[in-house]
């Protein structure tokens, strides 16, 4: 099989996992992986995932490989405030939360970072479009924060919430004090609801 044959028919996937090309050619060489990755053809995003170098220019795509590259997960955290604009910090990592285990992957679109929660905590994000049709899993600003505090205890005291440097006008504004209420009473976390209230005091008007 030659190069341009592959890319014909993994291209329009994103990336594309080596049980997928499997799938198409049971005989393909592993091989081919190396030599292309060398040449610059191919990009290896972790053990097994692979895309190719043009999606390197294309907005939004390394929040898409986050979601499929470590299943099941959703963009969470830092990465998320920072995309709605609550911080005001720029964000190396691009964090997620998952059921599975904590993981971390590197490679040219980034550092991954996947925080481990309960398969019940899974929730709170939205199917959001991205260019050529696609969609990524995102956190919505309440689960984002949430997340958060849940994630990082550390974040118990004013001082540690005030260094987030959250936007205030968001906080006043558009973000959703009720459905973060909603979203704290379903972790079922009294030492939680205590730093969401913390939060509250400081933030709602």
């Amino acid at each position: 099989m030659n190069y341009l044959e592959f890319r014909n028919k993994m291209f329009d996937l994103g990336c594309f996992s080596i049980n997928q090309v499997y799938a198409w050619q049971p005989n393909f060489d592993r091989n081919n992986f190396l030599h292309w990755i060398r040449r610059g053809l191919l990009i290896r995003l972790r053990q097994g995932y692979y895309t190719f170098p043009e999606y390197l220019n294309k907005p939004d795509f390394s929040l898409y490989f986050a979601n499929r590259i470590y299943k099941p997960s959703y963009v969470s955290l830092h990465t998320a405030l920072a995309f709605y604009g609550m911080i005001p910090e720029a964000v190396v990592q691009i964090t997620s939360v998952t059921s599975l285990k904590t993981a971390n992957f590197k490679n040219p679109f980034g550092e991954f970072s996947y925080k481990s929660v309960r398969a019940d905590f899974m929730y709170g994000y939205n199917i959001r479009p991205i260019a050529d049709g696609r969609t990524l899993q995102l956190a919505k600003p309440e689960k984002a924060l949430l997340d958060l505090l849940y994630l990082y205890p550390f974040y118990n005291t004013s001082n540690e919430l005030e260094g987030l440097r959250l936007d205030e006008d968001f906080m006043q504004d558009e973000f959703d004090w009720e459905l973060m209420q909603t979203y704290t009473l379903q972790f079922k976390n009294k030492t939680l609801e205590k730093r969401v209230n913390l939060l509250i005091n400081m933030y709602k008007l």
